[in-house]
């Protein structure tokens, strides 16, 4: 187990925040979380603490006068093996495109769509990750968890109360469990999800569409808009799409007959916030160090030497001015560390 003071975060975060941790704890094993959550180490931090994947979903305000935990668990089985399908147990700190690479390769369906997704396994199963039309939750089956009392739970897929970028985990259950493994059920013979975008036009394009194919498609068409956090620090979208009831929908598309949409039900709709973030003429504008990108406006970045406060200022001003055009609150993805 991996145990330091005065820790960089900068490795922990695709923002390029080179702030820091009180304490920061990464461990290999269920055993070794079990025993350092009965520490009095952990005792001593218990008020003041975060788990973490892979960073690319946090927004640091500034250094982090706490402790900070991360799971190095990155084992995979096979669980069960029937003639349909495969039930795959991954650990927590399985970077998880790589385990949307062994399932393309081994031809396994249901996360493909879900490819160049920055982030660890046990993150997409409480952020519920999802693109082009798939959410993780689809292939979930099962959420091994230990309390902070060191005893073990497993949640099952309605236990997860997912709902969009949303899970128990995100709010009733906020900070209660860590995420060990996640168990997901993946299908041998795939049924491909291409109505979203120009996806099936780039897939359709190489011929019969595979697996392959719609993973190096979804991978082009994220490397084309998406920069780089190596180059350009950045946690990918970082607001929600606002889903908004169909009575104000149709209102606003009255006066804005271009704005587009998603059907979520009979009475909600969704609303692409990247396109409500470009009409009030957000996109490639620079605040201080901070910026949002030019090739994507759901995505805000770092131009070198931004710190959280510029970011968070920038974001609530780009959601106020959407709700004085629109009276639509739209709402950061990303999560903000204080």
């Amino acid at each position: 187990m991996k145990l330091c003071n005065n820790y960089s975060l900068l490795p922990h975060n695709t923002f390029g925040m080179d702030v820091r941790a009180t304490l920061f704890v990464e461990y290999d094993t269920v055993s070794e979380l079990h025993d350092f959550l009965l520490s009095e180490t952990f005792g001593k931090h218990r008020s003041h603490f975060i788990h973490i994947g892979g960073g690319s979903n946090l927004l640091f305000a500034g250094d982090y006068h706490g402790l900070v935990m991360h799971s190095a668990i990155c084992d995979l089985t096979v669980v069960e093996d029937t003639p349909n399908s495969l039930l795959l147990r991954v650990g927590a700190g399985y970077v998880w495109d790589e385990l949307v690479a062994y399932c393309v390769e081994h031809g396994l369906a249901g996360v493909e769509n879900l490819s160049a997704i920055p982030g660890e396994v046990g993150a997409s199963a409480v952020q519920n990750i999802g693109a082009y039309g798939v959410e993780v939750c689809d292939v979930v089956e099962g959420v091994e968890t230990m309390d902070l009392q060191g005893n073990l739970r497993i949640f099952n897929r309605e236990e997860c109360r997912y709902g969009y970028r949303d899970s128990i985990f995100k709010k009733e259950l906020r900070g209660q469990y860590i995420v060990t493994h996640v168990m997901y059920r993946l299908q041998k013979s795939p049924v491909f999800k291409l109505d979203y975008g120009d996806l099936r036009a780039r897939v359709e394009a190489e011929g019969v569409p595979t697996l392959k194919a719609v993973r190096r498609a979804v991978t082009a068409i994220r490397d084309s808009k998406l920069p780089d956090p190596k180059v350009l620090g950045n946690a990918g979208s970082f607001f929600t799409n606002p889903v908004i009831p169909r009575t104000q929908y149709e209102s606003l598309k009255e006066q804005y007959p271009d704005m587009p949409s998603y059907t979520v039900d009979d009475t909600r709709v969704k609303v692409p916030a990247g396109w409500l973030i470009e009409q009030v003429g957000w996109k490639g504008r620079v605040l201080g160090h901070a910026a949002v990108h030019d090739r994507q406006a759901l995505v805000l970045v770092n131009r070198g030497g931004a710190v959280g406060a510029e970011v968070m200022e920038l974001a609530n001003r780009i959601c106020d001015d959407i709700y004085n055009k629109y009276g639509i609150r739209i709402v950061p993805e990303v999560n903000y560390i204080v």
